[in-house]
This record gives C-alpha cells, structure tokens and sequence, in this order.
C-alpha cells in the first residue's frame, strides 16, 4: 500500500513540514555530491551508532557533532533516492495535518522529538552495532502516530498493488497506518531472532510511531 494523498483539508500553511522536506532533499544532494570522502563516511560523521553510545566513544570517522546530537542529524541524513523519496512522500502527506493541529514550532519540536527517541529505541535494541542509523523514518512514525490518534477516519488516496493488479483506493488512516506500525513490529522482533541485521531500522521506527501516540494523546488529555 503506497499512499498518494489524504483529504483531510489544512487551515495554515505547513511551512516547517516544507522547510523539513527541503532541508532532507539539500543534504542529500550535498552527500551525493560535495561531501568530502564521499557518502560513505558522511553516514558515519553524522548518522546514530549505537556502539558510540554504549562506549562512551567516537569512532573513526569522527563525527562532526558532538556524539549525542547525532540523534539529530541522523534523521537529515539517507541511504537512497529510495528511501529518501519514500521518507518525504509521508512526511508530505501526513505531516502538514499534524502542523496544522499542534502549531508550527510545537510541530517542529515534536518532529525532532520522535525522531530522537527512535534512535535511543534503536541504540538499546542493537547497542554493540558499529552500523550508523539515518533516515528521518523514526520522525516519521512519530508524525503517523500522531496521525492516526487524531484523523483515524481520514480517507487517503492509497496505491493498492497485487500481483499484477494495480487500484487506487480511499483507505481509512487506522487501517492504512495500522497495517504499516504492525509490518514494523512483526520485522523488528522476526530480526531480533535472527543472527544478521537487515540494514533497516525497525526499533526505530516502533519508538517513533510510540513516541508520536503519547505526546499527541498527552495534549489531547491537557486539553479536556
């Protein structure tokens, strides 16, 4: 199921989920083609190692942010013309409702937010790992969360691929998101068991989804 638009209508303008977009798109841009060294060592300069938190260390190549900030940078930094356009095709589509409902820097705090504590769920489910973790994909989940709590009937625009059979359908946000955070789970723990890593950060995207739920679910109890 690939999401192509909701239709649940925004009364501001989502210029921090712009300004995230761009900021994605620029850096990927720069690693691809003026980073010093290459891509390679940009992911490990600022990409979350979880072998760096557990040691107290920074290893070769030397981050160039302080150790714990690279929870921050990493979520700017991606593998792929792949995974960067799947990243930004859901911040597009889901983040500027949740923009519009918690206000622009509420909005901005609670995206850096889930994505920093997706990283600490990552740093604790593979802490010996010397792999840098990147992506914005635990800010996300924070952000469909956050979602799916507030909009659960919103119908969305979903590409519906079977086989050889291809529709586009109005999904409910419950069941498309619902899908989504269950695949995460039933990968994340199907690795845990495994002797490899898979290069994909489930637990990450599992502590950014949970992350998302609370605070939004928090703010709706404040608000009664």
């Amino acid at each position: 199921m690939i999401p192509l638009k909701d239709e649940t209508p925004t009364k501001t303008i989502p210029f921090i989920n712009l300004a995230l977009v761009i900021a994605n798109i620029s850096i990927f841009i720069y690693q691809n083609f003026f980073a010093p060294g290459g891509v390679a060592p940009f992911y490990f300069r600022l990409g979350v190692i979880p072998y760096e938190f557990s040691h107290f260390m920074d290893i070769d190549p030397p981050a160039l942010v302080p150790v714990p900030f690279t929870v921050l940078t990493a979520m700017f930094v991606h593998g792929g013309w792949i995974h960067l356009s799947g990243n930004m095709l859901f911040l597009w589509i889901f983040g500027d409702n949740i923009e519009d409902r918690l206000g622009h820097f509420k909005y901005l705090i609670f995206y850096l937010l889930c994505g920093s504590v997706a990283s600490l769920f990552h740093i604790f489910a593979n802490i010996h790992s010397k792999v840098p973790c990147i992506g914005a994909s635990g800010a996300i989940a924070g952000v469909l969360g956050a979602y799916m709590l507030l909009f659960p009937k919103a119908r969305i625009k979903t590409l519906m691929i079977w086989f050889i059979f291809i529709q586009v359908m109005r999904v409910p946000a419950i069941i498309l998101i619902g899908y989504w955070i269950l695949i995460q789970i039933l990968a994340g723990f199907a690795e845990t068991g495994s002797l490899g890593e898979s290069g994909v950060a489930w637990f990450a995207h599992i502590g950014g989804f949970v992350c998302g739920c609370i605070l939004i679910m928090f703010r709706k109890k404040k608000k009664k």
